[in-house]
Order: structure tokens, then C-alpha cells, then sequence
């Protein structure tokens, strides 16, 4: 097909929608490690994970042989309300960095959370009514988790208790204002609600949070709370899979018009838009059908891939959820304020993890000064204010592309542009204004954080 039959936006037809999530995990050589109880250094039973979260999504948490699961029809009627989610082609971005390369992007902010989250918000919240539930507690960094958890709450009539990292709540009280308007309550974390909340306080005087600590009370709140369980917007595999909806859109949508990618970034924090994005992708690669070039990008202030340890760590900074192995800066690692809210995650899903650490991708960070000027570059030729986060991905798409200018090469680049920026105007406005920082931990930062590293046999930091 030449490129000038190819659209700048390829719909699919509501029956071209994916019936089924796929899970990667089936097909992995190296299967992640499994989760451990701290008490006993033990697997985590699906018994004791059903006391922090809904009965069906443990069972989807621990499944790692079935390659697809069927899509309920509830979920899916949901869906159909805003997806399928467009795949554009980045025509105005290619003219004006002159560049031979071909850019695509998966848009998923088309739906009033303003991401990809809602994707298995709607899922959670659906086990969670099935089941019976009165309602469940979750965290939210930049707040577009607890956005799309609070809409999905109330489509279902459930109770949503959020806690949002301090920073992130006093950066985007308009995200707030929306969580509050679809029914749920908002705490800025850490709190002193919780015992966990007071006690990162005393130890942390003046801290601005993290996801760490937001996860730690909510889980705090939820395993006391009869009738409530605990929800996770990212790093957990159960996430990833509802989040495959995403890839599976784009790899239909590519295939439809005979593109083969070369390249697939996208941003990292805990891993959810990323796993999402490239799973089917990578199924193939796993598989020996394909090949592609994966990129994880995260901020150079919170870098658990590419300086993180992969090790058996807490998931939360209060060190009441399970241990999983994964690239961590440890659990008590406090990430600087950066305005990319939702990568302020001090480790990142094991699945990820493990694929990171076998070689079957690559992960950079940059700084947010230079995400900054992409995602103002991108929005002025493209049409779309990006998110900070997504803008992680717009950055490391336009180097690529930049590459295949000074080499001639036509290579072919998808990225996924989770959400928009529209919440996030205080961080447009202190890149303006030349008020914005970077922040590079040092090493001796690192160490402090990597300290908090649970010791036990088998578990030696390198």
C-alpha cells in the first residue's frame, strides 16, 4: 500500500475491537519471579492476596499460562464508549523534523479521565461489584489513576477512597476536583489517617509523597475496612493485561495497513501504558515471529531501570504489600517533585522487569526539561497538549527520528501518548517562566534507598 493511501488517524470498527486481553506472561521463557508473603519468604497464596484484592483479579494476578482472557460483556459495553482509540499518523512531526522515519502514535486520551487508566479502572471496578463489595481504596500520582478509578466507581455504585501523592494534590487541584465530582473522597498522602500516613510523616517531616507511601495507606485502609479491597492503577500484572486492550488496538490498526514497527516506545513508571503497549508485540518477539525494538523511557530523577536494582523489594513504602522482584531504588526512595507524577514509582512490574533484565529491551531517562521542550515542540505541530508522562515517549520518538535523518534510514516508530496535559498547566507554566529543574539523585541519594533493600538469602544486591 503506498503512504499516500495510509489516513493521518486508522479507526477501527467497533467489531474490530480485541474480545479477549492477552497475557504475555504465557508466553515467557523466563517467567517472573513470584510474589512473596515478607512474613515467610514464602509464594504468596491466592488466599492470602484475596485480603487485599478482588477474588477474580488474583486469579488473573497469578495466572501465568493462559495466553488470552475473555473480555466480560459489562466491560466491554464500557469500552465501546470511547474505544477503539485512534492510531495517528505523525505527518506535521515528520515534515518538521525532516526526518524519513514514520511516526505513529496510540492516542488514549480520548475519554474524560484523559488516559489510558480507565481502561482497567472499569475492569477493577466491575470484579470488585461482582463480588459484592461496598467499595475499595486505591493511590494516585498525577491523579489520572484516580480520575478514571472515581468515573468507573460510579458507574458501578461503588465508594472510592483515593489517596494522592501530596505533591501531585497540591500541583493539580483541578485533577482532585474531578476525582471529588464522580463521587470519591481524596486524601493528600501521606496523612495522618492512617498509622502508616503518621509514620512517614515522623520520619519524613515535610515530605512531598510518593506512590510508595500513597500505596501503603491505602492498603492500610482497605485490609481494615470491611466490604473494601484494595486497587492498583499500574505494576501489577493483572493491570498490564487490561492494559494489552491498547497494543492489541494498535498491532490490528498496523496490520490493516501493512506496517510493520521498528521501533515501540514508551513511558515507564510502573510499567502500565508501557506492558499495555508492547505486549502483543512482544508475544510475537517471545514467540520468534518478529522482531522489534523496544524503549522504555522513565525520568532521569526516578530511574529504576536503568540504575535500579533487580532484586526482591516492597511494592510500598510503609512495607505492608508482598515483595516482588523487580528494578527497584527501594521501597523508602522519595523521588524528587517532578511534574511527571505518574513515574514517581521507586520500582516497575516484574514482568517488565524480567524482560528488561533477559535483554529483550531497552530503557533510557531523560530529564524533564527536555521532555518539556518535546512534548512543546509535539503540541505545536500535532495539535495535542501532552501529558508529562506520555511526553517521556514524544522525547525519545523525536531522537529516534532525528537518527534516521543523519542516517537515511526509514525506520517505522510507534509510541503511545497515554493522556493530555491539560491538568497539567502549572508545569507548562514553570517551563515557560524558565522556573523548571532538573534533578539527577546522585549515587550516595541512590544508596539510601537501596539500603531499605529487604536482606535475606539469595536477595544480595550486586
Amino acid at each position: 500500500m503506498s503512504e499516500k493511501e495510509i489516513p493521518y488517524k486508522i479507526y477501527l470498527e467497533e467489531s474490530e475491537m480485541p474480545k479477549q486481553w492477552y497475557n504475555v506472561r504465557a508466553d515467557m521463557k523466563n517467567k517472573p519471579a513470584p510474589l512473596l508473603n515478607p512474613a515467610t519468604l514464602k509464594p504468596m497464596t491466592a488466599e492470602e492476596l484475596g485480603h487485599v484484592f478482588c477474588d477474580e483479579l488474583v486469579q488473573q494476578e497469578l495466572d501465568d499460562t493462559d495466553p488470552y482472557i475473555d473480555i466480560p460483556r459489562e466491560i466491554l459495553d464500557f469500552y465501546r464508549m470511547y474505544r477503539p482509540s485512534p492510531l495517528t499518523r505523525a505527518y506535521c512531526l515528520e515534515k518538521k523534523l525532516q526526518t524519513p522515519a514514520k511516526i505513529y502514535y496510540k492516542f488514549e486520551g480520548n475519554n474524560t479521565s484523559g488516559s489510558h487508566k480507565l481502561n482497567s479502572a472499569i475492569a477493577q471496578a466491575y470484579y470488585a461489584k461482582k463480588q459484592g463489595l461496598k467499595g475499595v481504596t486505591t493511590e494516585t500520582g498525577a491523579g489520572q489513576w484516580g480520575t478514571a478509578l472515581s468515573m468507573a466507581c460510579s458507574y458501578f455504585d461503588l465508594d472510592c477512597k483515593v489517596y494522592m501523592v501530596k505533591v501531585s494534590y497540591e500541583q493539580k487541584p483541578f485533577r482532585r476536583e474531578v476525582m471529588r465530582t464522580y463521587g470519591a473522597s481524596v486524601t493528600p498522602s501521606p496523612s495522618n489517617q492512617t498509622n502508616i500516613g503518621r509514620k512517614i510523616l515522623e520520619e519524613f517531616p515535610g515530605t512531598t509523597g510518593s506512590l510508595g507511601c500513597a500505596i501503603s495507606e491505602a492498603v492500610e485502609v482497605a485490609t481494615n475496612t470491611e466490604g473494601y479491597r484494595y486497587v492498583l492503577g499500574s505494576v501489577l500484572n493483572q493491570v498490564l493485561l487490561h492494559q494489552s486492550v491498547i497494543g492489541l488496538e494498535t498491532k490490528i490498526a498496523l496490520d490493516k495497513y501493512g506496517i510493520k514497527p521498528d521501533i515501540i516506545i514508551g513511558c515507564a513508571g510502573g510499567g502500565s501504558n508501557l506492558g499495555g503497549l508492547i505486549s502483543p508485540f512482544m508475544g510475537e518477539k517471545l514467540r520468534g515471529e518478529a522482531d522489534y525494538h523496544f524503549i522504555a523511557v522513565e525520568p532521569a530523577s526516578c530511574p529504576s531501570l536503568t540504575r535500579g536494582k533487580f532484586v526482591y523489594d516492597f511494592c510500598d513504602t510503609g512495607k505492608v504489600c508482598p515483595l516482588s522482584k523487580m528494578y527497584t531504588l527501594g521501597s523508602g526512595f522519595i523521588p524528587s517533585a517532578n511534574h511527571a507524577g505518574g513515574l514517581r514509582y521507586h520500582g516497575m512490574n516484574n514482568v517488565l522487569s524480567q524482560l528488561y533484565h533477559d535483554g529483550l529491551m531497552e530503557a533510557r531517562a531523560v530529564e524533564q526539561t527536555e521532555v518539556f521542550k518535546a512534548a512543546e515542540q509535539f503540541a505545536r505541530v500535532e495539535g495535542i497538549l501532552p501529558a508529562p508522562e506520555s511526553s517521556h515517549a514524544i522525547k525519545v520518538a523525536i531522537d529516534e527520528a532525528l537518527k534516521c535523518k543523519e542516517t537515511g534510514e526509514e525506520k517505522t516508530i510507534v509510541f503511545g501518548l497515554t493522556g493530555t496535559g491539560y491538568f497539567d498547566m502549572v508545569a507548562y507554566e514553570k517551563f515557560h517562566d524558565g522556573l523548571m529543574t532538573d534533578y539527577i539523585p546522585t549515587d550516595d541519594d541512590l544508596k539510601a534507598g537501596l539500603a531499605g533493600i529487604p536482606k535475606f538469602p539469595g536477595n544480595e544486591i550486586d
